[in-house]
């Protein structure tokens, strides 16, 4: 053979080796692995010990009976696929050691691999053993394409596939396959035992009744208006695993979730009976009363049966029915694990979206006023905390974020009828502003001062309502270029709040709308310009995600309770980002093809920061919007601070959502701006300092 085609055939041999295809897939860099040098170090973790551990147990026969395991995947996900696990379930972080909400990880006998969004890789870079590497989650490569890089042809991949949604489990399955590599169900965790005695416990408080005070509708309702859905579609029943459908559909909640007021459980609904399976333990007789469930004999009873039992019924089960319900990935819900769908027979499942998702999505009359007041009410804790912090700042006191983080928490955790916070509080000061969901920790825990933006974004949990709030001050004098981007994000939060829309618009078509004004300007933000958020529920609800690059093909509906959060980031500068929820509301007109036209109201009622608004780059028709939302502000918040005698918060808030001028000419308009600007830097700073002077002025006056 001519030597030319030996090497040639060499060379192309060595370019399509598993080896060197594992070589293109490095993942990201990892900056907090070299030295000054750039020299890779490997510095001491905690966490390797738990990986030499699996890696051990992938080598025993016993793990998977018949074979060992060449890999092992752990998804974030618990047994229902929630976007939270409880600390019982944080297999991943175990393993690993990174704390982030979302990733999932592989493990091979040689290497480890992470997966996760743009939002945590600094994070992941900073938690993880340099033995890890890194991928963005959603792009090249996947886990599959990756493990089909480290394995031989015929390997074997173990995961727990009732923690692994079936939509997943299939992808994984179908890239693996190609190069005919097994991906195998462990029936028991093999993390759990090196976890061992050091594992949390799982909640086991009693779960409590969400009143229809709050909920608006009995429970009963709900599950007939689901079983006219499960006929139309001839489906003789429904699993249900996600936890927050069974906490809606049942008007129940929990505390087993971080963030999400929900509870460990499973519910089979059919025509006829409905079987709740959970820790016993955790139902009192106010709930036992609640459900019916002593005695049951009727269709509108549900039956406790213990958690585990489900396992064994889904078999009894599959021998009756005919058509059976099982839930798909949507938007947030990442429908039923893979263990559910194998444990029926493939002919009967009928896979579609949930139901409960759309019924959850539109709230009731009751819901929407419940919004609404824990709207106002939030509204009055973010004003006293952020009146709080200038007066303080101003007396030359310090704060950090992480110091500031706190006392946000605990001001909303002092509201009536608060549970709880709906998720990490972000306050992001400067640069770190540019990270859009920077959450301060020890270790970056920054000083806020008065020369660069900050960013809080943060939420509540009440029992009539949760809320999803983003604004951003500044305890200094801006400059131009924050002003101009701070307006720029407040312009395009306006336009999409002000959008009247036929309501077969496609929820995707939306984001344009806010985003065009970025985009005007060369700029765009690395996130969906909005969100379903849920009642005393997740702050992010299927199925609505406002983003262009999605393929759903939802629209909206009244009722819906949406984010309106465009941003602005300047990398290793500051960041401005800005988010009310709006309320999806029928306006009683019609488009002429006979649809409804809808629009947005905003039930967010937080002041914007007035020094940082350009009010020369607004229209009128934006400037009269913002008069219209401060007049909102005054009259609803402002009678709860008196009501909660927050008047140093009320005279903050007052001065804040001043009167502007819509109509005037530029040249006037900069005169009049700068006026404003020189009267500000001589007004009274507090509600405190007026006090004082009120103090004073009484005392003189009684002396006299």
């Amino acid at each position: 053979m001519d030597i030319k085609y030996i090497v040639a055939f060499v060379t192309v041999s060595f370019l399509i080796s598993p080896a060197t295809c594992a070589d293109v897939y490095k993942g990201i860099e990892r900056l907090k692995c070299a030295n000054r040098e750039g020299v890779n170090v490997r510095p001491h973790s905690e966490f390797r010990h738990h990986l030499r551990e699996l890696r051990t147990k992938m080598r025993i026969q016993a793990s998977v009976p018949g074979s060992e395991l060449d890999a092992y995947i752990v998804p974030t996900f618990d047994e229902h696929q929630s976007e939270y696990v409880a600390e019982s379930d944080q297999r991943r972080r175990f393993l690993s050691g990174f704390s982030g909400s979302n990733g999932d990880v592989a493990v091979t006998l040689n290497s480890a691999a992470l997966w996760t969004d743009e939002r945590f890789l600094s994070q992941a870079d900073s938690e993880l053993d340099c033995e890890w590497k890194i991928f963005r989650m959603n792009s090249e490569p996947s886990i599959g394409k990756w493990l089909t890089t480290q394995l031989p042809a015929d390997a074997k991949v173990g995961a727990d596939a009732q923690i692994v949604p079936h939509y997943m489990w299939q992808d994984l399955k179908y890239e693996l396959s190609r190069k005919s590599i097994r991906l195998i169900d462990v029936n028991r965790y093999i993390l759990d035992t090196i976890w061992g005695d050091q594992r949390p416990q799982p909640h086991d408080d009693v779960i409590k009744v969400h009143p229809v005070v709050y909920s608006g509708e009995k429970w009963e309702n709900k599950v007939n208006k689901l079983r006219v859905n499960l006929t139309s579609i001839r489906a003789d029943a429904m699993v249900i695993t996600s936890l927050t459908e069974i906490a809606y559909l049942l008007n129940l909640r929990g505390n087993d979730i971080p963030y999400i007021p929900v509870f460990k459980s499973y519910l089979i609904v059919t025509q006829k009976e409905i079987f709740l399976y959970i820790n016993q333990s955790r139902v009192d007789m106010g709930v036992t009363l609640h459900l019916k469930s002593e005695p049951c004999h009727h269709e509108n009873c549900v039956q406790i049966r213990a958690y585990n039992a489900i396992w064994s019924d889904l078999r009894t089960f599959a021998q009756q029915w005919q058509r059976v319900l099982i839930p798909t990935y949507c938007v947030f819900d990442m429908g039923a694990s893979e263990a559910i769908y194998a444990s029926l027979p493939q002919k009967n499942i009928v896979e579609r979206v949930s139901p409960i998702i759309y019924m959850r999505a539109q709230k009731n009359e009751v819901e929407r006023n419940g919004m609404l007041n824990a709207h106002i009410r939030d509204a009055a804790a973010l004003c006293d905390i952020f009146s709080y912090l200038e007066e303080r700042y101003g007396f030359r006191e310090t704060w950090t974020e992480l110091k500031l983080s706190k006392e946000i928490d605990r001001t909303r955790r002092s509201q009536k009828y608060s549970q709880d916070i709906a998720f990490e509080t972000v306050v992001a000061f400067g640069e770190h502003g540019a990270l859009p969901y920077y959450v301060p920790k020890n270790k970056s825990d920054s000083q806020i001062y008065d020369n660069s933006t900050l960013l809080i974004d943060s939420g509540g949990q009440y029992f009539d309502g949760t809320t999803d709030v983003t604004r951003t001050l500044h305890l200094g004098i801006p400059t131009s270029e924050q002003k101009r981007a701070y307006t720029l994000v407040l312009s395009a939060m306006i336009r999409m709040s002000t959008l009247v829309f036929p309501e077969n618009l496609r929820v995707s078509d939306v984001d344009i709308l806010p985003r065009g004004i970025l985009w005007g300007d060369f700029k765009d933000y690395p996130h969906g310009s909005g969100h379903g958020v849920g009642s005393f529920s997740s702050v992010h609800e299927s199925p609505v995600t406002i983003a262009h690059t999605t393929k759903h093909r939802y629209t909206f509906k009244e009722g819906y309770f949406v984010t309106n959060e465009p941003g602005l980031y300047r990398n290793h500068d500051f960041g401005v980002k800005l988010k009310n929820i709006v309320e999806v509301v029928d306006t009683g007109k019609l488009h002429p093809t006979g649809k409804k036209f809808l629009a947005f109201r905003d039930v967010t009622l937080v002041p914007f920061e007035p020094k940082l608004i350009d009010r020369t780059m607004l229209s009128s028709q934006e400037k009269r919007w913002l008069n219209e939302y401060n007049a909102q502000i005054r009259n609803l918040v402002g009678a709860e601070l008196k009501r909660q005698t927050k008047m140093q918060a009320f005279y903050w808030m007052m001065n804040k959502t001043k009167h502007i001028i819509e109509y005037l000419p530029e040249k006037e308009y900069r005169s009049a701006q700068e006026q404003d600007d020189d009267n500000a830097a001589i007004s009274i700073p507090n509600a405190s300092l007026t006090l004082i002077l009120l103090t004073f002025f009484l005392s003189f006056r009684a002396l006299l």
